[in-house]
């Protein structure tokens, strides 16, 4: 079958010198620190002080798996780039702004201090020995810097501050520049103590207490400094290396692989919900469909934890500047047990305010992140119509069952044939299938999903960096369902949800409605590490590398990658054209296209002239219906509230903000019902049109009513 080549990790040989032919030949820097310019403590740990330069070194090992990662981005990314200067600065840049990216630690000096080696980490990286001296050389610098600023904290926690004064705190850090000394950076961690104490002001909290939780703050931060490990700077020194390719190509070490793969398979009892670090806090990087996190429908990605509770009453605990792992640790917990996190929602920018969620720590199984159903109910004319709705929280599959040859396996395939030969019994009207917060999956289930819609054909094109080209045809299943068909998506809709939804909309098979689509149309392969490098530490394991490898293109030949899908009834959005997506990222690759696929043949069942009397219709109701005015003014107010990056430290000031924050309905919580129809446990089976609260499914509803009035 043709499928099976997608459920293969493509292999990749073995490294051997050959890899130095093609362009990682060794060369000589020597304007590069050398190694005298460190010490190092038996355990690889940092015990750093102000009167001391110990710090961190690389040993003979992570030289090693340098050259590795190096030769296996440059010789096996999709992205054929020349290693060369180019590349060294982004390395440079990325490695700078990962360490300090809200410029509080470092000096301008010190950024002047770097900037000679800036065009020198490719040759520097080609060396088999003290390749990876600049990087522990900046990054031991930063050690100090922090050292020296909790030391100059101490004194500025314990200042009187003024809240009548007309003082701002940006947010952007773009925006700044690094401070020329400690005393213009010393003017930066005022504002941010300000701004704490008004924050802690403004609840209720007397400055004593506000004193102690900064005391206590910084302490723990110190403590995890200390914890640093020289695989901590090496996993964010070969990412920067990574992100200078693309986003999606990441080396994890050996534990953050091992979290990353448990957290693939659902085989630990949490919140649902992979982190990462970013500026101190711990980030929400992706949360996982059917876990607690998705079912709460108010975490997602970017959102920043602050603060983790036991239980229903137990005290909140201050996780700014804690590391991801001890982070993790303090979040996991036995099944049924209750957490609460307090965190900043990234969708509320920089004027953000503390959000506390409750959730049950539960295991993630595939019955959790099931397909789900909905019928609602609509009447028009006085006459009454049943519309199916299918929730599709990922593209899911049980490889094991799909091996062993089950014909009823696990997977969304399955669960939405099933649901589709129900709403038939039903005599339905038409079907939305739901992908918003989607963020994909497995390729076969795009594939065959696809199959279920259409009578046959191509569904996506797959590129290697060699220009060849598979296509994935519907060959597993036929078609189950020919009637009105909407697929509705948003911003967080990726990856094998745009192959899905392109496809439907490239068939001219249903309509798309909905927010702009994410944008990722890469493919990455887990290379693990222990296959080219032999270690007798962590059992052999060295750390793996996701690397992208190919491109997603649909069957009519256009890329989804930064571009997306775009709906053909696009509704209002609180985002951005670039702002959370692919395009967001400064090394994102291209969108372009392909050939039409060979077996690709548009159904034409949405004609042109039906969109069109859709399209107008919808633009009418826009000018016309109250709740979509409203949807339009909700939007608007959250983009605009996210444009402002800037935080009033005035008193008189900040409470005004908080009012007329609290006057305005926040889009991610408008309703538990708004985001998604896949949480069983919150909806009806079936549903009265007037009594939905997600405004953007009661538009899908009218959508498709009108949509399947073309087929009468």
């Amino acid at each position: 079958m043709i499928m099976k080549k997608f459920l293969v990790i493509i292999p990749v040989a073995l490294l051997t010198a050959v890899v130095w032919s093609l362009g990682l030949w060794k060369k000589n820097a020597d304007d590069t620190p050398t190694a005298n310019l460190f010490q190092i403590s038996t355990t690889n740990k940092v015990y750093c002080s102000l009167d001391t330069n110990i710090s961190l070194r690389p040993n003979n090992l992570f030289e090693k798996k340098a050259t590795t990662v190096v030769s296996l981005i440059v010789n096996r990314h999709f992205k054929r780039m020349q290693f060369d200067d180019a590349v060294s600065a982004n390395i440079f840049d990325n490695f700078i702004e990962e360490i300090d990216e809200n410029k509080l630690y470092l000096l301008q000096s010190d950024i002047d201090d770097f900037k000679k080696y800036r065009l020198s980490l490719d040759d520097e990286l080609r060396q088999e020995k003290n390749n990876l001296n600049t990087a522990y050389y900046i990054y031991n610098i930063y050690l100090k810097r922090v050292y020296e600023r909790l030391e100059r904290n101490k004194v500025l926690i314990k200042e009187k501050y003024d809240f009548n004064a007309d003082e701002y705190y940006e947010t952007d850090r773009k925006k700044v520049s690094y401070p020329k000394n400690l005393d213009e950076s010393d003017k930066e961690w005022r504002k941010l103590f300000k701004n704490s104490f008004l924050e802690a002001k403004l609840i209720g909290e007397t400055p004593e207490t506000t004193i102690a939780k900064l005391e206590k703050r910084y302490d723990n931060f110190k403590k995890n400094l200390v914890k640093t490990t020289v695989e901590d700077v090496f996993q964010t020194y070969m990412n920067a290396l990574a992100m200078a390719y693309d986003p999606h190509t990441n080396y994890f070490s050996p534990v953050a692989a091992s979290n990353f793969n448990m957290s693939m398979n659902r085989s630990l009892e949490g919140i649902g919900a992979t982190l990462t670090s970013e500026n101190d806090y711990v980030t929400i990087r992706e949360v996982r469909p059917g876990g607690p996190a998705f079912k709460s429908k108010k975490i997602f990605k970017d959102d920043r934890i602050i603060a983790v509770a036991q239980g229903d009453e137990g005290e909140m605990v201050d996780v700014i500047g804690w590391r991801v792992d001890e982070a993790i640790q303090l979040i996991r917990g036995k099944q049924g047990t209750v957490v609460r996190l307090k965190l900043l929602p990234a969708s509320e920018g920089a004027n953000a305010k503390p959000m506390e969620v409750r959730m049950v720590r539960e295991k993630i199984t595939f019955e959790e992140q099931s397909s789900t159903k909905q019928i609602v109910e609509f009447e028009k004319n006085k006459k009454k119509y049943r519309f199916g709705v299918i929730g599709v929280p990922a593209f899911y599959i049980n490889f094991e069952e799909y091996r062993q040859g089950k014909p009823d396996y696990k997977s969304t395939t399955n669960d939405v044939k099933k649901i589709l030969e129900e709403f038939k019994k039903e005599n339905i009207d038409g079907v939305i299938v739901d992908l918003r917060y989607n963020g994909g999956g497995s390729l076969k289930e795009a594939i065959d999903l696809t199959s279920l819609f259409i009578k046959g054909g191509a569904v996506v094109q797959v590129k290697d960096a060699n220009g060849r080209i598979s296509v994935g045809d519907t060959d597993d299943f036929e078609q189950v369902y020919n009637g009105s068909l909407i697929v509705m998506t948003n911003r967080f809709s990726a990856s094998a949800s745009e192959i899905f939804s392109g496809a439907i909309q490239d068939y001219k098979r249903g309509i798309i409605v909905g927010e702009s689509t994410y944008g990722k149309g890469t493919v990455q392969n887990i290379m693990d590490l222990s296959k080219y490098i032999v270690s007798e530490s962590n059992n052999g394991n060295v750390g793996q590398l996701n690397l992208t490898v190919s491109k997603y293109y649909r069957a009519a030949g256009s890329s989804v990658q930064n571009k997306g899908v775009i709906p053909d009834i696009l509704l209002p959005t609180p985002f951005e054209d670039k702002e959370f997506s692919e395009a967001s990222y400064k090394t994102s690759l291209p969108w372009d296209e392909i050939a039409v696929a060979r077996t690709f043949k548009p159904t034409n069942e949405v004609s042109e002239k039906a969109l069109k009397n859709i399209q107008s219709s919808f633009q009418k109701r826009m000018k016309s219906e109250d709740d979509l005015k409203k949807l339009i003014a909700d939007t608007e107010k959250a983009r605009k509230r996210r444009q402002e990056t800037r935080i009033s430290l005035n008193e008189a000031k900040r409470k005004a903000e908080r009012e007329a924050s609290k006057n305005e309905k926040k889009l991610t919580d408008e309703d538990d019902d708004a985001d998604n129809i896949s949480d069983t446990n919150k909806k009806k089976q079936v549903e009265d049109f007037n009594n939905l609260k997600d405004l953007y499914l009661k538009n899908a509803i009218q959508i498709i009513y009108e949509l399947s009035q073309t087929k009468k």
